[in-house]
């Protein structure tokens, strides 16, 4: 059975994050480091573009909605993994994951999300599909943020979600009729293609560290298999953060493998997930991240930098919703 979350964000040991860094590569100032396993992994899941293929399901939470919350329907016999950040299209508005969320095969529940297109509340679907994107990592570090010690606070990111939708739209320079996330993706969509054919996934690689300048992001997962199903859509969030950032110098290695230690020797606390499992959150001097545990096994990190740089932008007070 899978281990019963504590109270309300319990400090709790640091979890032993499983994984050893590799060999970095650099393109045009991004830099990628690989992330391999250094134990087998144990949980077994399927991934979110896997499972809707197979008859997964995400709806609104009845006709009349509800921007900070969906509803998710699992048939299969497999455990589905929704990565933090990742994008759903369709229904009444683009929403993005506000958690992990491990889903357990054959239920039912309701995950938080934040809405990523404002100037929509209307129906264009009945379910949700892939956007086939995660959001891009300042939007992620600035949601993890504003969500703090309180993760499944419906709604309390939605603030410095819009903000960081509209900042990178504005840099970008993209014209959005909704003020849709997903919009900057495909305004850029050859540029993305572009960078990312110098980023594959290599064999057994379960996670990565990317680095533009001194911003660092760091996503695993416990699986390589899932990791290489989902490392597109995170390349593609990572690499619409550079597009206004290319060719200067780029992340040194030991600086790398720094923000690593300082990911693992964050203070961590643990508290209820929105599905199967423990929510992770932890914080450094210089990092905040989040993750996913189940029976003991780190399943889902991701983890960011917040400097100077990285907190660029203010953190708005929690949005009614805007139709």
């Amino acid at each position: 059975m899978p281990e019963q979350a504590p109270g309300p964000r319990d400090p709790a040991p640091s979890p032993t994050f499983p994984f050893q860094v590799g060999e970095p590569t650099e393109h045009r100032g991004i830099v990628v480091a690989p992330l391999f396993p250094t134990r087998d992994p144990l949980a077994l899941y399927a991934t979110l573009d896997d499972a809707l293929a197979r008859g997964f399901e995400i709806t609104e939470t009845g006709p009349d909605g509800a921007v900070p919350e969906l509803a998710v329907s699992n048939p299969l016999d497999d455990a589905v993994l929704l990565y933090d950040g990742e994008e759903l299209a369709g229904a009444k508005q683009n929403r993005i994951l506000d958690v992990s969320v491990l889903v357990a095969a054959g239920s039912k529940l309701v995950v938080p999300v934040s809405c990523v297109e404002r100037g929509r509340w209307r129906a264009v679907s009945r379910s949700f599909s892939s956007a086939g994107h995660v959001a891009h990592a300042q939007l992620r570090r600035m949601k993890t943020r504003a969500l703090g010690a309180e993760p499944l606070a419906r709604g309390a990111a939605q603030g410095a979600v819009w903000d960081s939708v509209d900042t990178r739209l504005e840099a970008l320079d993209v014209a959005s009729e909704t003020r849709a996330h997903s919009d900057a993706f495909r305004a850029h969509r050859r540029r993305l293609d572009d960078l990312a054919a110098a980023f594959g996934v290599l064999p057994g690689q379960c996670g990565a560290v990317f680095g533009i300048g001194d911003t660092l992001c760091l996503d695993a997962l416990s699986r390589p298999d899932a990791f290489a199903a989902l490392w597109p859509k995170l390349r593609d969030g990572y690499l619409l953060d550079a597009l206004d950032r290319l060719d200067r110098a780029p992340t040194r290695p030991e600086r790398m493998l720094a923000f690593v230690d300082e990911v693992t020797e964050a203070a961590v606390t643990r508290g209820p997930a929105a599905g199967l499992g423990v929510d992770l959150r932890f914080r450094g001097p210089g990092v905040v991240g989040s993750g996913l545990e189940l029976d003991g096994e780190v399943i889902q990190l991701s983890a960011f930098t917040v400097t100077a740089e990285a907190a660029e932008g203010r953190i708005a007070r929690p949005s009614q919703r805007a139709r």
